[in-house]
């Protein structure tokens, strides 16, 4: 069996997330993965203190659905002082020629 460079490149991290174990298979280095996991198992533990009755499977639909809604505020930010640091970057050069 011919193991590829990339399949060699993986690590593998077992951590705990809403108290079950899982294992993470990645490129990432395993600080990242813990970090990643610490934070998931964080917004559940918010999500699950708002709403105790929440069953699992809701609750990580609601962690997905909370994650992903930070994700685009942050990315729509991100859009925003890209295009204000390439305005000014525009302006200063104008005003140095």
């Amino acid at each position: 069996m011919n193991v590829s460079q990339s399949d060699q490149e993986k690590k593998r991290i077992t951590v705990e997330i809403n108290k079950r174990s899982y294992t993470i298979v990645g490129h990432e280095e395993p600080h990242h993965i813990r970090m990643v996991s610490s934070l998931v198992d964080q917004k559940m533990r918010e999500i699950h203190e708002a709403n105790p009755s929440l069953d699992t499977a809701k609750l990580a639909v609601l962690t997905a659905v909370n994650t992903m809604n930070e994700y685009i505020k942050l990315k729509e930010e991100c859009t925003e002082l890209m295009n204000y640091i390439e305005k000014k970057e525009e302006e200063d050069k104008k005003n140095h020629d």
